[in-house]
């Protein structure tokens, strides 16, 4: 290398009439061309090669035998042979009729092994250096890889990562390479801080943002390395945040990240200048394009007068006029939106401009950065492929579909120019993250004792974007078993097919026990992309065993065969509107399901069951992040045949009003025979429930953290029961044996901890009843996890 560089300064005056041409490790050859301007020559002479064949050089040379070259030739063909990487030098010149290149090989990396290192495996290691074993040996490129090695390292928040090498010569032109690593320290984000910031406190805003502080189990989730990248990111989250609550003219001054190199920490400044709150002034449609009417566009309006500003209804707005218009055959046609701001009054009035756009097509879809999840996936989610006409808001609407799979860390979808000027292609970037978790759950009553259930799920199993998950749980005297399978394009449609298996095997009641098994297909597809419809069909035979009392038992199950077999054969159409902003911590939206069952296709069942959920979530204090979410449900059954089993009614219990069992409330079976006592639950035909729930950040617990405290209050009443008391008189029982059977509220007050842990959420709920009834089964505690990896 520095004989080179020397050899430079001797050769300047030349290297500007004769041309001198340095290779990437910047070593200079002289190319002394005596010749005129264009020369011939008869043959080619290689010399200083030892391991690498003349012809390699010849052929990698421009200038051929008998063919007239300049210098620009000659430069050319030392480009090439620098490129190979097999030579450290490389002369050129012409000697009577003969060109002779003379060369200086590189010599070969024998082996190339990492020493020191721990958090990158080799593997990874091998990928980020260009020095590879069997290939040429170049200073210049041991430097650069070192740096190589340096990134990858900070890549993973380790900064302070420094590497050296060691190079061993050997025999025949060999050489050994080894890179000393020393990992150092995880550099930590100690401190986020936002300035400028009124409307939201500094825990909200944080919560917006990807980069987070170092705590205890950052390792796990490593959302506390420091990236530019990541941080330019991190201020397009906190545009939209303020966007979409009214803050049209909030501005990121500026992002800092400032490095101590004595603590290996980052301090990172966010400035903000959030500007006034807006609202929507007048909105109106308007039209330049024939056949198109606007007045009856003006229903597809979502951004509403008088509403906050939010950027994402206006987006929405422009989605839903853009797709009438496609639908209706202007496939070209473009929605503009036209901002008209009254200062004063602090209001943005909209006007959506439909007229024509140029006419451009999809040349094709190129997909990037997916390691795992395939392709096919990916383009799935677009209502566009190559040839169909271009519509930026079909590529905005699969942005938002594939960022909702939950599949990727990141997507990005931009354009660039195809082979035409009417031709676009359509770059897709994504990173995968993974998609697999554990979850367990569980709880203790006074009834049945400490239950469990453990699961793993896999939401794009084998990279397909298929959900599989598969569940165990159980106590002292139930045990479950799940399996459940969902393919979300079933024929290629977007139409979601699955199926449930499940398995019961519960002894846990004082007259009997049961196996019930339970297969479940079912289909769902959009309407909208706020409505699907869902369609299943369901059998479930139960086998009932261990009766302490013959007769009784005919009074709880009505029997059938002398196996005390039932099956039920079932076909279930529901309804869901979903317009939550967030599944994982929804903040504003509704979430509203209906549902029919109707049992009676065969089987020993016969009724028809009408279930409905509504929940509202509403944000109470904005600024301080104080989430309130309401709930109401209710559910009846029909007799449509008299064959109406206890299992085909409804039970009720903590997973609806907390403080309670899984079946804790409403009717049940208690007496005395000669068995003993018995205390069971018979179901209901009837229920009503509401919740109310406010959750918030813990104090003095900073905010990106993740947890969150709750308070709540439950109401239900389930009731009516089929099996009356006259049943067990009939039966030989004495006196009363049914309870609960008329209307009675149930009511309880409790708080949660809701942790958004690494590990996935975990929650806790205390809850106490104070509205019950002497037989109900109560249940304080309840814990739910899942583990995401």
């Amino acid at each position: 290398m520095k004989a080179g560089s020397k050899f430079l300064n001797a050769a300047s005056a030349v290297a500007l009439s004769a041309g001198i041409v340095a290779s990437g490790a910047g070593v200079v050859s002289m190319l002394s061309v005596t010749a005129a301007e264009a020369s011939t020559v008869s043959r080619i002479v290689v010399q200083g090669n030892s391991r690498i064949d003349a012809s390699t050089v010849r052929g990698n040379l421009t200038i051929k035998p008998g063919k007239s070259f300049d210098n620009n030739d000659i430069d050319e063909s030392v480009k090439r042979l620098f490129a190979t990487g097999l030579f450290s030098d490389v002369k050129i010149s012409v000697s009577g009729g003969a060109l002779v290149v003379n060369v200086k090989e590189n010599q070969i990396v024998n082996a190339v092994v990492f020493n020191g290192n721990k958090k990158l495996k080799d593997k990874q290691l091998e990928g980020t250096v260009q020095t590879k074993s069997l290939g040429p040996y170049n200073t210049a490129t041991l430097e650069s890889d070192v740096q190589s090695i340096k990134d990858a390292y900070a890549a993973i928040g380790r900064e302070d990562a420094t590497v050296t090498t060691q190079v061993v010569n050997l025999d025949g032109g060999r050489v050994n390479v080894a890179f000393n690593i020393n990992e150092g320290d995880r550099t930590k984000i100690t401190k986020i801080n936002f300035v400028g910031n009124q409307a939201f406190g500094d825990g909200r805003l944080a919560d917006v943002i990807k980069t987070k502080r170092s705590g205890i189990l950052s390792f796990l989730t490593r959302k506390d390395v420091y990236d530019q990248d990541k941080l330019r990111a991190d201020e397009e989250l906190l545009r939209r945040f303020y966007y979409n609550h009214g803050y049209a003219d909030f501005r990121v001054i500026s992002s800092v990240a400032d490095l101590d190199p004595t603590q290996n920490e980052y301090t990172i400044t966010i400035t903000v200048d959030e500007g006034e709150r807006y609202t929507f002034g007048n909105v109106q449609v308007e039209s330049s394009v024939e056949g198109v009417d606007a007045k009856q566009l003006q229903g597809l309006v979502e951004s509403r007068s008088g509403s906050t500003y939010s950027a994402e209804d206006v987006e929405d707005t422009i989605t839903a006029i853009s797709d009438r218009i496609a639908s209706e055959g202007y496939p070209f046609a473009q929605v503009t939106p036209r901002g008209d701001r009254d200062f004063a009054a602090r209001k943005i009035g909209v006007t959506y401009l439909v007229d024509q756009g140029a006419r451009a097509y999809v040349e094709r879809i190129e997909i990037r950065g997916n390691t795992r999840t395939r392709d096919y996936v990916i383009r799935r989610e677009f209502d566009i492929s190559e040839g169909d006409a271009f519509n930026q808001t079909m590529i905005r609407k699969a942005k938002k579909r594939l960022e909702d799979l939950g599949f990727f860390s990141s997507v990005n979808v931009s354009t660039a120019p195809g082979s035409e000027p009417d031709r676009v292609v359509i770059v897709v970037d994504v990173q995968d993250q993974p998609t697999g978790e554990f979850s367990i759950g569980g709880g203790y009553s006074t009834g049945v004792g400490a239950t469990v259930e453990a699961g793993i799920t896999e939401r794009n199993f084998l990279g397909r974007g298929q959900f599989i998950r598969v569940a165990a749980g159980g106590g002292a005297d139930v045990r479950t078993y799940n399996l459940s399978f969902t393919e979300p394009y079933f024929l290629g449609y977007r139409l979601a097919a699955g199926f449930d298996l499940s398995r019961e095997e519960n002894s846990a009641f004082d007259q009997y026990s049961y196996t019930q098994d339970n297969f479940t297909l079912r289909f769902a597809a959009p309407i909208t992309d706020t409505l699907s419809a869902g369609l299943a069909y369901s059998y479930t035979k139960t086998s009932y065993s261990d009766f302490d009392n013959r007769e009784l038992s005919n009074v709880y199950f009505n029997a059938l065969n002398e196996t005390d077999d039932r099956v039920k054969s079932s076909v279930i159409f529901s309804l869901t509107y979903d317009t939550l902003d967030d599944h994982k911590l929804p903040r504003e939206g509704f979430y509203v399901r209906g549902a029919v069952e109707y049992a009676g296709l065969g089987g020993d069942a016969d009724f028809a069951k009408l279930t409905g959920k509504a929940t509202y979530y509403h944000p109470l204090i904005e600024s301080a992040d104080v989430i309130g979410s309401a709930t109401v449900g209710a559910g009846h059954l029909f007799e449509t045949n008299g064959s109406v089993n206890v299992f085909d009614q409804f039970f009720l219990g903590g997973e609806t009003i907390r403080g309670f069992d899984s079946r804790g409330i409403g009717p049940r079976a208690i007496g005395t025979n000669s068995t003993g006592d018995y205390n069971d639950p018979l179901g209901g035909t009837t229920y009503f429930n509401a919740s109310v729930e406010a959750s918030f950040p813990m104090p003095i617990v900073p905010q990106d953290i993740g947890i969150r405290g709750a308070v709540f209050a439950d109401a239900a009443t389930l009731y009516g029961s089929s099996i009356s008391n006259s049943a067990f008189q009939r039966a030989g029982e004495p006196g009363d044996t049914v309870f609960g059977d008329s209307m009675q509220w149930r009511a309880s007050v409790g708080a949660s901890i809701i942790w958004a842990s690494p590990f996935g959420p975990l929650r806790f709920d205390y809850a106490f009843p104070v509205v019950k009834e002497d037989f109900d089964d109560v249940q304080h505690f309840r814990f739910g996890a899942s583990t995401r990896f």
